[in-house]
Order: structure tokens, then sequence, then C-alpha cells
């Protein structure tokens, strides 16, 4: 991780939901136990990818579950334990406090439940513009699949329906320059039937991306179909 002398120390903040409240909106889809499963690979198949990224120096965990954090510490990343489930923005601000008290010059805020990431991809994209904020994101182009801020407070976080808009005021009210920026593998993330219906689709034809998360998705079969039968 972080080959380049000359880059910005970036720490990638991962907010982790506890596995029995986590994929929400699969609820009509899914048990509980079977969304913990399909939250456990989703978590694997990213921390496990994430080393391979050359513009992220380490990574931080924030959650309050503790087979997470277990899991986390395995694999040789930093975590940060909450006490309880804060939400999503609570949880990568606090990520983002602690890593700035730790040395971090940016952060990248990464979600967990876009499969499809390619790390190639993501240093292509944090690579080009180091000193600004990047807000990218999902394929709706309405909520944020991943923000980047330099330096890790320059706004609070906001992540959420209609948080693509938030962030972009958040961001102009700082001054800052930043870009607002669509990347390929991080626009589909698993929040509604149709998404477990098309990253099941693309993952079938290529697991490799996700391999934990393509076998869970193919064990559950194809449950967005039998729901609207």
């Amino acid at each position: 991780m972080g080959s380049d002398s000359n880059q910005l120390h970036t720490t990638a903040i991962v907010p982790v939901k506890g596995l029995g409240s986590a994929n929400g909106r699969l609820g009509e889809l899914l048990s509980e136990d079977e969304r913990a499963r399909l939250a456990e690979a989703l978590f694997l198949d990213l921390i496990v990818k994430l080393p391979r990224a050359r513009c992220i120096d380490d990574v931080l965990v924030v959650t309050s579950e503790p087979p997470i954090a277990r899991q986390a510490g395995w694999f040789g990343h930093k975590v940060l334990v909450q006490e309880s489930d804060e939400g999503h923005s609570e949880a990568a601000a606090a990520g983002a406090q602690a890593a700035m008290a730790d040395g971090a010059q940016r952060v990248a805020m990464l979600p967990v439940d876009c499969p499809m990431l390619d790390t190639d991809e993501l240093d292509a994209h944090l690579g080009r513009s180091p000193r600004t904020a990047l807000i990218v994101p999902d394929r709706h182009g309405t909520g944020t699949n991943a923000l980047m801020l330099n330096p890790p407070d320059l706004f609070l976080p906001a992540f959420g329906p209609d948080s693509c808009a938030r962030h972009v005021t958040r961001a102009r009210a700082t001054g800052q320059s930043f870009a607002l920026e669509r990347v390929e593998t991080l626009a589909i993330d698993l929040d509604t039937p149709e998404d477990f219906t098309l990253l099941r689709d693309r993952l079938l034809l290529d697991p490799q991306p996700a391999p934990r998360t393509a076998k869970v998705l193919w064990q559950l079969g194809d449950r967005a179909q039998q729901a609207a039968a």
C-alpha cells in the first residue's frame, strides 16, 4: 500500500454496520441471517482487496460489531470500535478524526456494499486529483458511494438519500477545489432488490471482483424474481 513517496498519506475509512441490521432494504427479499451472510461476504471481499490500491496507505474499519472488529484485525487493518451503531455519516466522521490524529492527510470514505470496486480505477481517480475533495455519486446520481477529503475534516459527511447534492453544497462552502466524478466500479451499491439482481447477474458472469459475495448471491438464488412473482 502507498508505494508513491510523494503522495498524501491516505487512510481508507470503512464504516461497517451491525451484521443483523445490514442491507435493511433487502428485508422483503432475505432473512436477517441471509442479510448477515451477505454483509460479511461484502466486508471480507472489500478488506482483502483494498491493500492492492496504491493510493491507499492504510485502512481503518469503524464498527460496533466485535466479529467485524476481529476480522479486520486479523487482516492487519486498524479498527475504531464504537459503543453502538450511530449511523454511516457519524461512523465516517469519527473515522476521519481518528485517522487525522494518526497522521492521515487525506481520507477515502468507502462503502462496504459496492462489490464491483476495482482498485486500479480507484487509483486512477484518487491519484489524479490528490488535493481536492472528490465526491463519487451512485448510479442514480443522487446518493454518494465514496467521498475523498483532504484534509480529512474538510467538511462533515452526510450520507444517505440525496446525499450527493448535500456533499456538493458542503464542498462548495469550503471554498476549496472539489470534483464530482463518476467511478464506474463504485456506481452500483447493494441497496434494493433491483441492485441485488443487477449485481448477481454481473458477478455470475465474472466473480473475480468479489468472489465471496458472488458465491453468497449465487447460493441465495434469484430472490428478486421470486419476490416479484
